[in-house]
């Protein structure tokens, strides 16, 4: 039986686009099914959204052919500065300082807005002959026969593959129309997220301020701008967030603190809740999961998209290298191989990611003189640093091939 492609993805966002890249340049014909209408993405101007991608990241997207498109808009990290802290009083005296200088490859990483990549993503895709984007369409039914898998647009038209992806967010219709099932919990806080214009230069350094709210990530940009990520319980960041734009500067400059000078807004206010969401599964037969169709965490970190690009690299591996083989590609006993893959690396990050935030969205006395010892003691020792740094540049456990920058 012929189908119209080899993989159907569904979703256009970053992860799909990603993963139809990857696949494409190793030969399979994909379809991309984006619910955004033709030419939305990637076309607005700025915002202020903004992604930290790890060294490991920049390498899959040099080799999906996308980096050179956007890296003059990418800001490198030269450090990155955690510390804790409290409104009004800036850093406390413990910070852990990860120099450029503690990894030998390069930048731990670089700051990219959303709106370059989406741009380029869809670009490549638009531009690879094995890649078809069907833009301003939605998928509302799927059905798994013995080969292949059909899926059901709104408009009424039907398309089959060998297997489907869903790359489509925490509430996952590829998922849900697959029968499998999510866990997880609300943080009972929300992410509060623009752009700033600051007076003195930001050289390039990173900083996670950790307040009892939750923690503040002020991402360099390039020029004198920064991205933030300001977490603050559900409650109050609905009020800030209904503040004009004058009270709301001035309830976030005690918590910015001066040390880049007079600040001020650049561009749109956005804010969004914070949950952990998981599939408890990844597969299901001739259906995979990626990016946070697979997993949503919290943005402590800021590994989301970290995550996802992970899982690309992994999964198109897994297919590749099956196909190679001879195998049909689609089949559960294949696809378990990404799943085994990706799921301790995801457990290790939710552990890590629930840990720091329980510890440091905490004012509790003990524990901030615990927290503060240890940031300490972490800066005292160069070999935990180091390690911990390759770590956050996505340069530790069993990297798939792309994110070495290796072709599969």
């Amino acid at each position: 039986m012929s189908c119209d492609t080899d993989i159907l993805i569904v979703g256009g966002g970053l992860n799909g686009p990603a993963l139809a890249l990857a696949l494409a340049d190793t030969g399979f014909d994909v379809i991309v099914i984006d619910a955004q209408p033709p030419g939305a993405r990637g076309e607005e101007g700025f915002d202020g959204r903004a992604y930290a991608l790890t060294l490991a990241s920049q390498r899959l997207l040099t080799a999906i052919g996308v980096w050179d498109s956007v890296k003059d808009h990418a800001q490198p990290l030269s450090e990155v500065r955690v510390s804790d802290g409290k409104p009004g009083t800036g850093a406390g005296p413990f910070v852990v300082e990860f120099e450029r200088g503690g990894i030998d490859e390069g930048p731990a990483g670089y700051i990219l807005e959303d709106r370059f990549l989406s741009r380029a993503l869809t670009d490549a895709i638009k531009a690879h002959p094995k890649v078809t984007l069907i833009g301003g369409e939605t998928v509302v039914a799927q059905a798994v026969g013995p080969a292949d898998v059909t899926i059901s647009l709104a408009s009424g038209r039907e398309l089959s593959g060998r297997m489907v992806v869903g790359c489509d967010g925490r509430r996952s219709g590829t998922a849900a129309r697959a029968g499998i099932r999510r866990t997880g919990h609300d943080y009972g806080q929300s992410g509060l997220v623009c752009a700033l214009e600051h007076e003195k230069p930001h050289g390039g350094i990173a900083h996670q301020l950790f307040l009892p709210p939750g923690p503040l990530a002020i991402l360099p940009l390039p020029g004198d701008m920064c991205s933030i990520v300001w977490t603050e319980t559900t409650a109050e960041a609905a009020r800030v967030h209904a503040l004009d734009d004058a009270a709301y500067m001035e309830h976030l400059r005690p918590r910015f603190g001066d040390f880049l000078g007079e600040i001020k807004l650049a561009g749109k206010r956005f804010t969004y809740p914070l949950n952990l969401t998981l599939a408890e599964a990844y597969v299901s037969d001739r259906l995979a999961l990626v990016g946070d169709a697979a997993h949503g965490v919290h943005p402590i970190a800021g590994q989301g998209l970290n995550a996802g690009l992970k899982d690309v690299g992994a999964l198109a591996e897994v297919l590749t290298l099956a196909r190679r083989r001879g195998e049909d590609f689609g089949r559960i006993d294949v696809l378990e191989r990404y799943q085994r893959w990706r799921r301790f690396d995801v457990a290790t990050m939710v552990a890590a990611t629930e840990t720091a935030n329980t510890v440091f969205s905490n004012d509790n006395p003990l524990v901030r003189v615990g927290r503060g010892v240890g940031l300490g003691v972490i800066n005292a020792l160069p070999g935990l640093k180091r390690f911990l740094m390759r770590e956050a540049a996505g340069l530790t456990g069993d990297l798939p091939r792309l994110m070495q920058g290796r072709q599969i």
